[in-house]
């Protein structure tokens, strides 16, 4: 069956265009018979995705970043119309900045060994996830950490992760916050608020364990929120987010982490907001998230 690969150009500053000669390459070699088509602007890759989803293609590549993979599960669901059956497969090819799904699922991320991945065609079911009408595999949040998100759009003089770091630094001196009512399933708060993280798996941003016991095989949202009342008690946690086990910032006084299968959110003033690092288009003040367990076929090892 030929598979339709999904190209973002834009991902990773546009360098996934600049990759696209060495991974097409990669998926020639590796045996794939696909077709491709490129998405021409921000936001095209969910309507390319639907369409493909549609027209029979399998699997369906996502070539970009994480935003582009979770563009792709959105045009998915919407060619289903329904989350009962798994949808898929989803094969991915690397060229994002961060690959945080790519290093959290165990992919390769060389593209010869990618393209051998999909060739193999083995594939496993994980979670997928959705805050208010958006689905999202990886990682969705509120507060300062799609605030920091905003930031490092608009840092164009640094490359990789440390735009990321760039970025946290100065979300941190800006140190916003708002006053958030949660409800889940077990459990409420009602108070100050720095940030709150609601993932599917562990990395985001490519160095924060923002919720680090996450698992996108267990039918649970995990999500982490906290309260810092000084930029000294954020600078301190900052390094805490980029460990996992003993010494992560979730055992920090004010930071927890809590297991649930849904997680209303409605906040005092808006906030930014992103999933999969894709922020939307407007600042909000109430998320509702919930979750749909093993509804991704995705290519694995």
């Amino acid at each position: 069956m030929t598979a339709k690969v999904i190209l973002n150009p834009y991902s990773n500053r546009w360098n996934s265009r600049a990759r696209w000669p060495l991974a097409e390459a990669a998926l020639k070699a590796a045996g794939v018979d696909f077709e491709v088509v490129v998405s021409e602007e921000k936001g095209a890759v969910i309507g390319l995705a639907e369409q493909a989803a549609r027209d029979g293609f399998s699997p369906i590549i996502a070539a970009g970043g994480d935003g582009t993979i979770g563009e792709t599960v959105n045009g998915m669901a919407r060619a289903a119309g329904t989350m009962e059956k798994p949808l898929g497969p989803l094969g991915i090819m690397p060229l994002g900045s961060a690959n945080d799904l790519v290093v959290n699922l165990g992919l390769p991320r060389d593209l010869n060994e990618a393209a051998k991945v999909i060739a193999a065609g083995k594939t496993d079911l994980i979670d997928v996830c959705k805050c208010n009408d958006r689905c999202y595999v990886n990682n969705s949040a509120a507060g300062l950490e799609p605030y920091v998100t905003a930031k490092q759009e608009k840092i164009y003089w640094i490359k990789g992760i440390m735009r990321y770091l760039v970025a946290a630094v100065q979300g941190i001196m800006d140190k916003p916050e708002w006053n958030a009512r949660m409800e889940w399933d077990g459990g409420s708060f009602h108070g100050p608020l720095s940030l709150v993280s609601v993932g599917n798996t562990r990395l985001t941003g490519g160095v924060f364990y923002m919720t680090p016991h996450a698992d996108p095989h267990d039918g649970r949202l995990t999500f982490s929120y906290g309260y810092r009342s000084t930029r000294l008690g954020l600078f301190q946690a900052l390094p805490r987010t980029m460990k996992l086990g003993e010494g992560s910032f979730i055992e920090m006084e004010g930071m927890y982490e809590v297991h649930c299968t849904r997680l209303t959110i409605e906040l005092d003033k808006p906030s930014p907001a992103h999933t999969d690092g894709e922020l939307f288009p407007e600042w909000i003040t109430s998320l509702k998230y919930e979750i749909f367990p093993s509804r991704l076929q995705i290519l694995l090892p």
